[in-house]
């Protein structure tokens, strides 16, 4: 019987101790990274901000702590629309954000973040991680020395908050707006007086007329922001982003100086992250859009003829920006060669959409 004993607790340490050693290989495989991630977007924005943080709180779960990534809430280290140039430069490891703020210096950047009627969600993940997307956008930002790592997405933004009921396309004449990326060029073309804010000073210039209207987020995000308080017309659909994405950006050099292990499980968790940030933007806007109407908000789509400007004006301005930008004319053809193959699948596939 002492010699079973014996054999069982030989046993038992021999597992414990090949545990260890498989433990202490596994920590040596993964770097100790300690960084600050600097967001566009404050982490109490449903589905948007809180999406970054999520990832963090699993990379530190994952990794037994040797991966932290202290998030940092828009402004606190850096602009909040800064996000590219600090991660570019190399004055931060890394950032989270929408990727389209940098159009000005990447015009084809716009075309991963959001698309007037473009890709939906599940065709965006689908052509980012099957045709050719992703890529693309590292060709994209290879020279700039950032690695983007696509690291959240939401479905339809809603089209804006208005002071006056939008029932024509005269009314879009001067229209004081805020909107950003493609959608606002698109805007413009009809007319509209566009310009770009971030979203903490938003509800301060539609109380005060600065705005007529805006975009921003979703429904449960522009609850948060308090827009229906001042602003009682609430249109849609999310004609100007059909899906919208977020991503991490790292340096080059820092995510060179990863371990392929390392690497491997931070596109891991922000892969988790994609899908956490839809099924959770997909499952809690209906009840608000409720409560919008129980505190006098009209939540209405938009005349048809409304969205038929806003078509043709997408088209006049994609035209031109493919014409001045080779890089924006490979992407937008990639995206459009996958729209029209995949759009075969999709009417046969699914139901109609009015079905009921």
């Amino acid at each position: 019987m002492r010699n079973v004993k014996r054999k069982i607790v030989a046993a038992a340490v021999a597992v414990a101790l090949a545990a260890g050693m498989l433990a202490s290989n596994a920590a040596r495989a993964v770097d100790r990274i300690r960084w600050a991630v600097p967001m566009a977007f404050g982490s109490n924005l449903t589905a948007v901000g809180d999406t970054m943080p999520w990832v963090a709180q699993l990379l530190d779960r994952m990794s037994d702590g040797a991966i932290k990534l202290s998030v940092q809430e828009p402004g606190k280290l850096i602009p909040p629309l800064a996000v590219f140039d600090n991660v570019s430069t190399g004055k931060v490891e890394a950032g989270y954000t929408w990727m389209g703020y940098e159009i000005g210096k990447l015009p084809a950047s716009v075309l991963f973040g959001a698309v007037p009627f473009g890709l939906e969600p599940d065709e965006y993940i689908a052509w980012f991680y099957f045709g050719g997307g992703e890529k693309l956008v590292r060709e994209l930002y290879a020279p700039h020395n950032v690695v983007p790592i696509l690291c959240g997405i939401i479905g339809p933004e809603a089209a804006g908050w208005f002071r006056f009921e939008i029932k024509s396309v005269d009314q879009l004449k001067g229209l004081k707006f805020r909107a950003a990326g493609l959608g606002g060029k698109v805007a413009q073309k009809t007319g509209m007086s566009v310009t770009l804010l971030p979203a903490g000073e938003l509800f301060q210039a539609l109380e005060k007329g600065v705005l007529d209207g805006t975009e921003f987020s979703l429904p449960t995000v522009d609850e948060q922001l308090g827009f229906y308080k001042v602003a009682k017309f609430y249109h849609l659909p999310g004609w100007h982003q059909p899906s919208t994405s977020q991503f991490l950006y790292i340096h080059k050099k820092a995510w060179d100086d990863l371990k392929p292990a390392t690497q491997a499980m931070i596109e891991a968790a922000c892969t988790a992250g994609v899908t956490m940030a839809i099924a959770k933007a997909e499952a809690l806007q209906a009840p608000v859009i409720e409560k919008f109407r129980s505190e006098g908000v009209k939540a209405v789509k938009l005349p048809e003829p409304v969205l038929r400007a806003f078509q043709k004006a997408t088209e006049e301005v994609l035209a031109e920006e493919a014409a001045k930008d080779s890089m924006f004319r490979k992407v937008l053809d990639s995206q459009r060669t996958f729209q029209k193959q995949h759009q075969v699948w999709k009417d046969l596939g699914y139901l109609p959409r009015d079905w009921r």
